[in-house]
């Protein structure tokens, strides 16, 4: 409840793919009771208010059933915010329209396994050195770009920036999960990936096609929005 008994939508804001240090991580916003906004467009509007990357509608806790959204679309696959819903609700199978995603805790890491079929389409462009990667502007919207360069090709060591370009306000994605699985699928390869500020991911390809994908997540605060 909030101050004036209004009933409240509590919001966990999440940081996923943190780096060594627990900074850094692309923000997510976690609404455990999906069903306190039951329709779309009312999800679409808290996701545009909140700002962040993505976030979470939890529609059954135990099912693990889940609802994604960006500030201006509603998303059947992202990569963080599986990742950070599945260490918040602490469960082993997450439930979207695509499949089953299955997940587990090693150590600070939570690990999901999915299929890189399931993102959606990214430009992968790769530039010729991490500090190429670095200098980069951010591109006017239009194209989905994700830049990377090797830092150690020898260890898979990858330096990654992030442009969605969808003109909502999120110029540059601090650490994309779904992207992350597209550059592995390409290569072939397991990837300790270094992307935005210091945030990092790390995948590995298993023999059935599917991906296995791994960050660190932080509770950073939770708010509560008046219902």
């Amino acid at each position: 409840m909030t101050e004036n008994g209004v009933p409240g939508v509590l919001i966990d804001v999440l940081r996923v793919f943190c780096g060594p240090d627990g900074r850094h991580g692309n923000a997510l916003g976690v609404v455990r009771e999906g069903s306190a906004l039951p329709d779309e467009a009312a999800r679409q509007a808290l996701a545009k208010e909140l700002g962040f990357s993505e976030t979470v509608f939890v529609d059954d806790p135990e099912r693990g059933a889940v609802d994604i959204y960006t500030p201006g679309l509603r998303l059947p696959f992202a990569g963080h915010p599986l990742v950070g819903a599945a260490w918040l609700l602490d469960i082993d199978v997450l439930e979207l329209a695509v499949g089953d995603v299955f997940a587990r805790q090693d150590g600070e890491f939570t690990w999901i396994t999915v299929r890189p079929e399931w993102a959606p389409p990214r430009t992968l462009r790769q530039y010729a050195s991490a500090a190429e990667v670095d200098a980069l502007e951010v591109p006017e919207p239009g194209e989905w770009v994700y830049a990377w360069g090797w830092q150690d090709e020898a260890a898979g060591r990858v330096r990654a920036r992030a442009f969605p370009g969808r003109g909502d306000g999120v110029d540059e994605d601090e650490a994309t999960g779904a992207a992350a699985l597209l550059l592995t699928a390409r290569l072939g390869r397991a990837l300790n990936i270094t992307q935005g500020r210091g945030s990092q991911l790390l995948t590995a390809p298993n023999p059935d096609g599917t991906i296995d994908l791994a960050g660190r997540v932080r509770l950073e605060r939770t708010l509560t929005r008046e219902g």
